[in-house]
């Protein structure tokens, strides 16, 4: 055989560097040796054509200055583009049939063109992948599952064909998939918390008309903030959705109580439901984060326009979601999820809203060989998406500079916000996601003034330790790290990274309805909705106008065009890791972004582009 070379995540950004092979993975125990007569299928998930030009791409479509602005691709157009070539297909079929000696009946192309599945014994492909198969099981709910936790290795010149193989390293997303960006009260603790964590009870609803928003943010609230004054005119061709994973659910009753005080039209109503998977929003689980999106959302965007209500099942929590939903999205991405042979049924046959809100943090944003190519993998998929005209925005968690009270030392997260390296999370670090920090009206300030970072929870914000900055931020990203950044050691984060969040809404104290009662609650859940039902009134206006929906947003943000678009947030900062983590600072910084929006001069600056 060749001479090989380790196979890790950050093969590809490393040109090849042979890298330290993975740690045990997190949240399993090795179980033993697997038997080397058991049968196995192996997934060689094909490196895509054109990925390079991926940004490029983008750019072409969502840059203002482009003469192609707003002219997004169409989905087949997406999938021929980013096709494995057929020098990569037929690279590694040879080398599988003539210098592995796999017979040729045992090699499947999937439909897609972009993976090939060989079935092989346990024995073969440790043989063929030169590593250890072993057994381990999940301390959380005990399944069972084979792996080589210490990595694998493929000759030089077939890896440069082969994004990722399964089942090897990847064990799937932390122990605490689908947390949300938090529902957080006052007296709640930060570190370690996430959903369920604890609400501010409100006795007397009505008594709320007579308060200011520094106490209590209802709609109404919002519209002053933002200026948005909305009366849908579109119709049924503007379509917006809202994602909700595993066992996070509403209850009809609780929209009904908060549109019976707040939107009295809407009683009665709810989201249409897009279940991925066989996601049901009406099962038992967990009603907070649910209620908070869907009650934001249709109270802000008003009976004229309806949501869709992406419920993705999260039956093993060893399973990282979001390849359900976008393998439900885009057929091609369903042959390279890692959870195809667990059940993957949903394969480009839900529909794509114009806009997608997602209120929950998946992975950590580290730099992994058992995380990186997934995420990295994970990421391009948004931006395909992204090319075909949906805008993904995301909640940028609400623990500072922590990935949920975790940080990095000695190259392992630890839990206890511990003093080490800084963690961004995904999907918010993700280039091609309009990342949404969190801030509050400051005490006894109107609506009328500029909000502040908000201080009842730490708004996440920071560096990826996967993507590379894109040009579209350079300038403002570097303003803040050349005048701004605190002067941490190099090794506390990483400042060449994508800088997230992209903007800020209001996070608290957010008024919503769920079990029954009212309640103060939020964290970035409640910023990115309301961000996301901006964007969704920007489209109504342009598709009421004979435009296209705005698609992949962050570039026009960025740009000069967009100067007058946002209230800059100065006030606050984004502590974690037993630092002060971040300042908030004039122009962009990484915990407020480029701050909160005003609808008006965010609509007019997109209505006045193709």
């Amino acid at each position: 055989m060749p001479p090989t070379l380790l196979l890790v995540a950050f093969l590809a950004v490393l040109g090849g560097a042979i890298a330290a092979p993975p740690r045990a993975p997190a949240g399993w125990s090795l179980h033993r040796r697997a038997d080397p007569d058991a049968l196995l299928t192996l997934k060689f998930s094909l490196v895509q054509s054109n990925l390079d030009k991926l940004d490029a791409f983008l750019l072409d479509v969502a840059d203002p200055q482009s003469p192609h602005y707003g002219q997004h691709w169409s989905p087949s157009r997406v999938k021929e583009t980013f096709r494995p070539s057929a020098e990569s297909v037929d690279t590694v079929q040879a080398w599988l049939t003539h210098d592995a000696g796999i017979h040729a009946d045992k090699i499947k192309l999937s439909a897609g063109g972009d993976i090939l599945h060989l079935d092989v014994t346990i024995a073969e492909a440790e043989s063929l992948l030169e590593t250890e198969y072993y057994l381990y099981s999940d301390n959380e709910d005990g399944s069972v599952r084979v792996g080589c936790h210490e990595g694998y290795t493929l000759p030089e010149h077939i890896s440069k064909h082969v994004e990722l193989v399964w089942p090897t390293v990847h064990f799937g997303g932390p122990r605490a998939l689908s947390r949300r960006g938090e529902s957080i009260s006052k007296s709640s603790s930060r570190v370690g918390r996430d959903s369920g964590a604890s609400k501010t009870p409100i006795e007397n609803i009505v008594a709320l008309a007579e308060v200011d928003c520094d106490t209590s943010v209802t709609l109404d609230c919002l519209r002053a903030l933002y200026n948005f004054d909305f009366t849908p005119v579109s119709g049924d061709v503007n379509t917006v959705g809202v994602v909700e994973f595993g066992k996070n659910v509403y209850r009809p009753w609780n929209l009904d109580m908060f549109f019976e005080t707040y939107s009295p039209d809407q009683v009665g109503v709810i989201p249409t439901l897009i279940s991925v998977e066989g996601g049901d929003p009406t099962a038992a689980g967990v009603v907070d984060e649910a209620s908070l999106d869907i009650e934001l959302m249709m109270g802000l965007l008003g009976p004229g326009q309806n949501l869709s209500l992406y419920q993705v099942a999260q039956t093993n929590t060893s399973l990282d979601p979001t390849d359900r939903l976008l393998a439900a999205l885009d057929e091609s991405y369903c042959s390279v999820a890692p959870a195809e042979s667990e059940g993957i049924t949903d394969c480009g046959n839900k529909p794509r809203t114009n806009v997608i809100s997602i209120s929950y943090h998946l992975n950590p944003d580290l730099n992994d060989p058992a995380i990186s190519p997934v995420v990295q993998r994970q990421c391009a998929e948004f931006g395909k998406l992204a090319l075909t005209g949906i805008t993904f925005v995301a909640s940028s968690g609400d623990y500072g500079v922590s990935y949920a009270g975790q940080c990095l030392v000695d190259g392992a997260l630890a839990f206890g916000n511990p003093s080490g390296s800084f963690v961004a999370q995904l999907p918010a670090s993700c280039s091609y996601i309009t990342a949404v920090g969190g801030t509050s009206v400051a005490a006894g300030a109107s609506t009328d003034q500029v909000e502040e970072s908000t201080t009842d929870f730490w708004s996440g914000g920071g560096f990826s330790n996967n993507f590379a900055r894109p040009a579209w931020q350079d300038a403002a990203v570097q303003n803040y790290l050349d005048n701004f950044a605190p002067n941490y050691d190099a090794s506390v984060f990483n400042r060449s990274g994508r800088a997230y969040p992209d903007v800020a809404a209001n996070g608290y104290p957010i008024v919503v309805s769920e079990k029954g009662r009212f309640v103060h609650t939020g964290g970035t859940s409640a910023s990115a909705p309301i961000f996301a039902s901006l964007i969704a009134a920007v489209n109504d206006a342009r598709l009421a106008a004979g435009k296209g929906p705005v698609g992949f947003i962050n570039p026009a943000l960025y740009s000069t065009s967009f100067a007058g678009a946002f209230k800059d947030v100065t006030v606050g900062n984004n502590p974690g890791c037993q630092t002060d983590g971040f300042p908030a600072a004039p122009g962009w910084d990484p915990v407020s972004g480029l701050g909160t929006p005003n609808f008006v001069k965010l609509r007019d600056a997109f209505l006045a582009l193709p």
